[in-house]
């Protein structure tokens, strides 16, 4: 097939739009239009219903088009390895994790990584989505648990686990409760036990709330729960990985906690001599150890 073709066909596919697609590849509509119907009389198929609304993909259509995606993915990486034949560490780097995890510890410590290498290009993809590493929806993940995806590269980082915390003028203003039954009496905030998360922490706000607690308030994220205790709205259920950047939060009922949660690194296979991966996975390295030295030496205060 007519590789040239292939990348029109996978425009207007991707595009939904024969305009669109003109417009990214800086080709007129008849242009684009002329390649699409010379490969479908070459195929001897259809590729697209037309309507009103735009280009919808034939079953064959959908075949081409995974073709054409796992072309496209192998080309970015081939390129993305090129461009890492280099000494010098630059360029686009996405990396994704959760929106907890990377709001509210990752992202507060990259202005260090953007001062070792200042033409880094990071885009930080933040959702509870488990993205497909191997297919180059992102180059690197750090995630809650073990990444089942093969061919992947995977360092486990730490342990975290689910806590209660409260802010002083809350307790101060509220009372400290010294055991679970004291909660009835408090307003619990939380992720819903069904928002997507970790099943440590479903499973801990599962049974607090068990307990008849009169007041909550649900938020989809740890970044809103860790807000609304901030503004004293409540004891909150957060991951410890908080205490180091806002220690004067109090922990409340120490004997409470959710089970370990494993933290891990990972990327593709393909990029293990990708020099931007490596200066990410060492600089998230160094700041686990400086997280776990600080932890231990709190510990042993």
């Amino acid at each position: 097939m007519d590789w040239d073709k292939l990348r029109i066909f996978h425009a207007v596919a991707d595009a939904g739009s024969l305009t669109h697609a003109g417009e990214a590849l800086h080709l007129s509509q008849s242009a684009v239009s002329r390649q699409i119907r010379a490969l479908e009389e070459s195929l001897n198929t259809t590729l697209f219903h037309r309507h009103a609304r735009g280009l919808i993909l034939t079953e064959q259509g959908e075949l081409l088009f995974d073709a054409t995606s796992s072309m496209n993915k192998r080309l970015e990486t081939a390129a993305a390895r090129i461009r890492d034949s280099e000494d010098e560490v630059f360029g686009e780097l996405r990396v994704t994790t959760t929106t907890g995890f990377g709001s509210l510890w990752l992202a507060p410590r990259l202005g260090k990584l953007y001062e070792r290498y200042p033409d880094l290009k990071i885009e930080l993809m933040l959702e509870e989505r488990v993205l497909d590493l191997p297919m180059r929806e992102a180059d690197v993940a750090i995630r809650m648990k073990e990444p089942s995806q093969a061919d992947l590269i995977r360092r486990r980082l730490m342990n975290i686990r689910m806590r209660l915390y409260a802010s002083p003028d809350y307790l101060a203003a509220a009372g400290t409760p010294t055991s679970v039954e004291d909660l009835a009496s408090h307003r619990l905030v939380s992720q819903s036990p069904t928002a997507p998360q970790v099943s440590a922490g479903a499973t801990l706000v599962q049974w607090l709330l068990s307990n008849d607690i009169r007041s909550t308030l649900a938020v989809n994220n740890y970044y809103g729960v860790l807000q609304a205790v901030l503004c004293n709205l409540g004891i909150g259920v957060l991951p410890d990985y908080l205490t180091e950047d806002f220690p004067n939060i109090v922990r409340v009922l120490p004997e409470v906690e959710s089970s370990e949660v494993p933290v891990f690194l990972a990327y593709p296979e393909e990029l293990r001599q990708s020099k931007r991966v490596a200066a990410f996975r060492d600089f998230v390295l160094e700041e686990i150890i400086s997280y776990r030295r600080q932890q231990s030496d709190g510990a042993a205060i």
